[in-house]
This record gives C-alpha cells, structure tokens and sequence, in this order.
C-alpha cells in the first residue's frame, strides 16, 4: 500500500540546549517516514547553528506562512502554547512531543515518537477540540494575538497596588473585584495560573470557563465556574491608571477604563491524543496525588 507523504510544521523550544538526541530523534523518525518537514525559522537556526543539528527540512518559514497536515511543538507545555498562537485558525492538529517533565499538552515523550508517527500514518490517533479565549477592547486593540489556549490574567503592574476590575456577565453586573488581578481560565488551563492562585481543575471537554481572583481584597471571593457561551466584561480601574493583560502569559500594558471582552473564539485549537492516553493519569503524575509524602 502506498504510504501517504505527510507534511508537518516543527515549532520548538530554542532555550533546551542539552535536548539534541531527542530532537535527533523525532527528526529521523519523520524523514524515514518520508515526511515532508518544514521547520520555524528561529528554531530551524537553533538548531543548525547552535545545535549543530544537520535537518533534513523540506523548507522554513516563519509567522503564519505555513500549511501542514500536522504541527509539532517540541518542548513543554509553553513552546505548545506558542505553538497554538502561530496555527491560529489554520486548525491544523498539534502534537506536543515532550522534552523534559511529562505536560498536559506535551504528553509524548521522544522515547514514544516512533509509535506515534506510526500512530499518525495509520490514523490511530484522537483529536480534541481545545476551546480559546477571545479578548476584544474598547480602545488600542492588543499587539499579540488575543486568543489564549491557557488563560487570560489581568494584572496590576508590579508597581501599583491592587486593582478593582468590574465583572458582568451577558451584560448583567457580577462583582467588582478588588484584588492583584483575575483570571480567566479554560478547561486546559485550569491546571496552570488557575489553579496555583486555588481555582478548580476542569476536566478538557468540559464547556465552561472559570474566574478566579488573584490575591483579593476579600476573604469571600471565591473562583466561579460560567459556561463558555458567556460573554464576559470586564472594566478595570488602578491607580497607576494601567494594568496589564496577560494572554497565555504574554503580557501588555492596557490603560485604566479599557473595556475587556471575553468570549469564547469561534475556533478550537486542535491536539492529537494517542489511542488509549488518559488524562486523569497525566493529572494523577502532574499533582503527585497518591504519593505518601509523610
């Protein structure tokens, strides 16, 4: 039978210096499977010259110049975040090849990749619709892209002190928190900023968001659990007369009285998920729970 010629976008991780025989390694797993291999610009030079890595890539590219039946993001949950910021509405399916500690997102470890791009060819694999957040203002539109995969946070600057951010919901007035900051988590990001500031984990495919406060002002603030289809808005005044909007980490500087929107975007991100992974072990491992630590 006649193997058909995939084609993947390669997305990595220029700061993991000592990963060179892993990335050796899902580098040759895709050229013996005659795989057309494009590769990110910046990490295609990590790789080259700083590596000193021989790839035996198709092409490069850079920003959204690419098409792929396939994307992989090389590194940890972060680089998949990136990863998803540049596939944008292509709905390109990522797969996250792990290089060091076991992710959520980056679930294959270079040891499983054969497997998996056998897993691929033969169509053995599962996709998840990962929803996104979409953030709109009122006045400078944001630089960066304004869907989040993780979270939306916002912040006070270092600087300030706390900040008060009015919430409603499908125009109707929730609250004002009065705290560092707030944020805005999907289900696949309840595991990170979420949860470390006590915000509950939400199962993926579960279709809601949750709001969770930053270090507020009051003691009986506590997260909330809305449906996706919500639509959230939020004004936030300082005294610094700025804040900050973090998507997905990536921060920027917003002026006081800006008006936030927040709804779900009307696209999924797309992660392949091999036959027979489970979350709930990825979640057992990742929180150490069953683990006696006395």
């Amino acid at each position: 039978m006649e193997h058909q010629r995939l084609k993947f976008a390669l997305f990595g991780n220029i700061y993991q210096t000592k990963k060179s025989a892993s990335i050796q390694k899902v580098l040759s797993c895709l050229s013996e499977h005659d795989a057309d291999i494009y590769v990110d610009q910046e990490y295609y030079d990590f790789l080259t010259l700083d590596q000193r890595i021989s790839v035996a890539a198709t092409g490069v590219f850079s920003g959204e110049d690419f098409q792929a039946d396939f994307v992989v993001s090389m590194g940890g949950d972060g680089t998949f975040l990136k990863a998803a910021s540049r596939v944008r509405q292509k709905m390109i399916p990522i797969l996250g090849v792990n290089m060091g500690r076991l992710g959520f997102l980056a679930d294959v470890s270079p040891t499983e990749i054969e497997q998996c791009v056998e897993a691929l060819y033969a169509d053995d694999f599962a996709i998840e619709n990962r929803a996104l957040i979409q953030v709109e203002t009122d006045g400078d539109p944001l630089e960066g892209y304004a869907c989040a995969l993780n979270d939306v946070a916002i912040l006070k600057r270092d600087t300030a002190s706390m900040i008060s951010i009015r919430a409603s919901i499908n125009g109707e007035y929730l609250t004002t928190y009065q705290a560092d900051g707030l944020v805005v988590s999907t289900p696949t990001g309840s595991t990170a900023y979420s949860l470390s500031n006590g915000g509950p984990i939400i199962v993926p495919g579960t279709k809601v968001f949750s709001m969770t406060a930053v270090a507020p002002h009051s003691m009986n603030i506590r997260p909330i659990v809305l449906s996706d289809s919500s639509e959230i808005s939020l004004t936030v005044e300082s005294r610094s007369h700025n804040f900050l909007v973090a998507i997905d980490g990536r921060s920027e500087k917003c002026k006081e009285g800006t008006r936030l929107t927040l709804r779900r975007a009307p696209y999924d991100v797309k992660v392949v998920k091999r036959s027979g992974q489970s979350y709930f072990n990825t979640l057992r491992e990742k929180m150490m729970w069953g683990i006696d630590a006395r």
